[in-house]
């Protein structure tokens, strides 16, 4: 059983990393689906330390690096966390307190850190929900802001020009550009790896049209991930569907009738209930945080 299984994330192996926000735990879930609780003791707090001893408050987004490092993004503390693969928690940035500050570790701080996301040189990519922008984290804790003016708004344009309103999910390509799941806007937004911003798709009604990129429709989509031809995979929340664009801006339905529910079958007529968090597996197969259900679902491919 789950709390509320909120962000996921995979290494590997095809293990997946699940941040458990109402449990204030990470749990671990083997391929062949046998759960272990990875780190956090079920307590709220802040405490570094092993994985049993540990605390977190409300943790939402989490990602895995290529060495098995897992990072969490602690919302309610309002830290970013990491994770060894020994399973030892240290905390990697965040005073702890609100706020809207770059610096290094300690001295930086966030406001709902939601989602996140890590390149290949450990630079570790959040979506601040709160602070309606995306910051970036070195390895060594430095922290500076990539893109948003920290205001809610919705602006395409470069670092502190751009606006977003509650971005809730963020994915990475192999040349480093961001993905970002622009909750309220409704929309999907990329961002470059010098910070410029433009609406990757969705016209910023609310709605699940599919087609065209910039007339197709979201309707708070949050969790988002891309497979290796670059193909983005989002959680339609709000929809409860799993919507699918190419890199040539189509948009589709994956999976999901749109009704609430916990229908397991084909895809065109499975339910969901809140769908959030998304990862993708080695094998090709989408894992599904089905937060309103409180379960993992996996969809195969077609």
């Amino acid at each position: 059983t789950f709390g509320t299984p909120s962000g996921v994330a995979m290494d590997a192996s095809g293990n997946t990393y699940v941040a458990d926000r109402e449990g204030n735990r990470i749990r671990k879930v083997t391929r062949f689906g046998d759960v272990t609780t990875f780190a956090g003791s079920g307590a709220v707090g802040a405490d570094d330390g092993p994985g049993p001893s540990a605390t977190f408050k409300s943790p939402q987004g989490i990602a895995v690096d290529g060495a098995g490092t897992v990072y969490v993004a602690d919302s309610f503390n309002y830290l970013i966390r990491k994770i060894s693969p020994a399973g030892v928690v240290s905390t990697l940035a965040g005073s702890g307190f609100q706020g809207y500050a770059d610096g290094q570790g300690a001295a930086a701080s966030f406001r709902e850190p939601f989602a996140l996301t890590v390149d290949a040189g450990g630079n570790v990519y959040v979506a601040d929900r709160q602070n309606n922008s995306i910051r970036k984290i070195t390895p060594s804790g430095d922290v500076t802001t990539l893109a948003g003016s920290g205001v809610a708004g919705m602006a395409d344009g470069v670092g502190a020009a751009a606006s977003f309103n509650g971005p809730e999910g963020i994915a990475m390509d192999n040349a480093g550009n961001s993905y970002v799941a622009d909750f309220f806007n409704h929309r999907i937004r990329k961002i470059t790896p010098s910070g410029e911003v433009s609406t990757f798709a969705g016209s910023g009604l609310s709605g699940a049209t599919d087609g065209p990129a910039s007339s197709a429709t979201f309707s708070g989509p949050s969790g988002i991930v891309l497979d290796s031809s670059g193909t983005l995979y989002v959680a339609d929340t709000e929809n409860n569907k799993i919507r699918k664009i190419t890199q040539a801006g189509l948009v589709s339905t994956y999976a999901g009738s749109g009704a609430y529910g916990r229908t397991d079958g084909p895809a065109s007529t499975a339910t969901f209930y809140w769908p959030y968090g998304l990862a993708l597996s080695p094998f090709g197969n989408l894992v599904v945080a089905d937060m309103g259900n409180k379960v993992l679902r996996t969809i195969t491919p077609p």
